[in-house]
């Protein structure tokens, strides 16, 4: 059957009709095309033969709502997007770090509390507390920075209740201080000196004058186990007035917390015989000094990363002995070489380390790490300096094989010649004698040797032809006469 294609200017553009042949569609008369043309309104222009009707098309196309979530229910979202999402989740992780140093306030609560406690557990009299604990592993020792106060109205000086938001104060008398039974005084106190406010009329607390440090020798014999390492400290100390009489010492406590260390405190009332047979009270403190929670988990992520980088160079040195490039080759070396110098710069960033002394966590980490990365990098070296001689070796050689292959060529002699029609029956014997060699070889060989080939010469028909054309010419010139 013939079929119509409806012209380009005539159909719409992007239209499916253009593939369907004219035969296709129904015919005018069908009862399908009636039901459609009663159905529609009365077209106000006449539609030429053969064109779709848009109105047609458009209600009889089936209309699909888009879905408001995706299949499978995962939104794409774009690089912009992601970025965004990036930047603010790392602006959200950086406040909720710095929330951290809300908490972290000075110790005057806890030193409020001690205070305030005295006076209904103990009674009036000087209290020593330590604002500052400064532990020194290496020295070792432990330096105490002692705050000299009173609490009671008897012990107290006027004009200086307050401190530390407590009922405690000043003390209102000279004092002498010793620190572990020493001869001398470690610490005077003298309450004339103390300034006066001029605006409040309150006395000043200045830190010379009512605080004294206090140095003690550190039990080291836990040292070795960093950072599970404890110290223990013991001191006792006495306070006496300038007519010689010794004064209750109510209370020691010091700080619970420092950069590096926690300090538990033991304080116990105690006395001593003098030489008089007389008792002189004192108070003894006993210190326990250890690593806090996030610094031992700190040192111990580093001492496991440490690790982990050692045997990375060890992965290094077996990949290497697989390659024959001295560029990866590199590429491994200086890897290694990073990690050499990283090694020392992580122990370093241990939290409060001790020096390279040989304990326990440099016994089992640093130093054998050190020796691994080092060797690490001496095999990699030699097999860098293998894989050079290799290509040297190579170069020699292929210079070598591609000068006696030259010379090869030039001593080689060259193949015969292809015989033309003047060829003499020695050259057709050298030529075809040359293509059966290449033939037994296993030599490609065109046209291919074949028994009857036409390059092969007959000798003995030759020589025979030969000979009877020699004769005859003979005969003919009458050299040879016939019998």
């Amino acid at each position: 059957m013939p079929s119509f294609r409806v012209p380009s200017f005539i159909r719409p553009q992007h239209s499916f009709n253009r593939l369907r042949s004219f035969h296709l569609a129904p015919s005018s008369n069908t009862p399908i095309e009636q039901q459609l043309a009663e159905a529609l309104p009365p077209s106000h222009f006449t539609k030429q033969y053969g064109e779709p009707d848009q109105r047609l098309q458009k209600s009889t196309r089936p209309t699909i709502a888009k879905p408001l979530i995706p299949r499978g229910g995962v939104i794409s979202l774009s690089t912009k997007t992601y970025m965004w999402l990036a930047i603010i989740l790392s602006l959200l992780f950086i406040a909720a770090l710095s929330c951290s140093f809300a908490g972290a306030g000075p110790e005057d609560d806890a030193l409020k509390l001690i205070l305030n406690d005295v006076l209904t557990t103990s009674g009036p009299g000087i209290v020593l507390t330590g604002e500052n604990v400064d532990v020194d592993v290496d020295e070792p020792s432990v330096t105490i920075r002692w705050a000299i106060l009173a609490c009671g109205d008897d012990y107290t000086l006027p004009e200086s209740v307050g401190l530390h938001g407590s009922s405690c104060g000043l003390p209102a008398m000279p004092l002498d201080i010793y620190v572990d039974s020493d001869s001398e005084p470690t610490a005077r106190y003298d309450p004339s000196q103390i300034p006066y406010n001029r605006d409040s009329g309150s006395r000043r607390s200045i830190q010379n004058l009512v605080q004294f440090d206090s140095d003690h020798v550190l039990n080291v014999e836990q040292a070795r186990l960093y950072p599970f390492d404890t110290y223990f400290l013991s001191s006792t100390l006495r306070i006496v007035s300038p007519t010689n009489q010794t004064l209750p010492i109510r209370r020691l406590a010091t700080i619970d917390e420092t950069s590096s260390f926690l300090v538990k405190t033991v304080d116990i009332e105690s006395y001593s015989n003098a030489a008089n047979n007389t008792e002189s009270p004192s108070r003894d403190i006993d210190m326990f000094i250890t690593r806090p929670g996030n610094a031992r988990a700190f040192t111990l992520l580093l001492f496991g990363v440490s690790w982990i980088l050692t045997h990375v160079t060890i992965c290094h040195v077996i990949i290497a002995r697989m390659l024959r490039d001295v560029k990866p080759l590199l590429k491994h070396l200086i890897s290694t070489g990073a990690i050499l110098v990283a090694l020392p710069q992580i122990r370093n960033s241990m939290p409060d380390a001790p020096g390279l002394d040989g304990v326990l966590i440099d016994c089992i980490g640093f130093f054998p790490q050190m020796v691994i990365t080092s060797i690490s990098v001496i095999f990699l070296l030699i097999i860098l300096a293998a894989r050079e001689y290799d290509i040297i070796g190579r170069g020699r050689s292929s210079s070598r094989s591609s000068g006696s292959h030259s010379l090869a060529m030039s001593s080689r002699p060259r193949p015969p010649p292809v015989p033309s029609q003047n060829a003499t029956s020695k050259e057709i014997s050298q030529y075809d004698l040359h293509r059966m060699i290449k033939h037994l070889k296993g030599q490609y060989v065109f046209p291919p040797v074949q028994p009857g080939s036409p390059h092969r010469l007959d000798t003995s028909r030759d020589l025979q032809h030969r000979r009877s054309k020699t004769l005859s010419k003979i005969m003919e010139a009458g050299e040879l006469h016939r019998h």
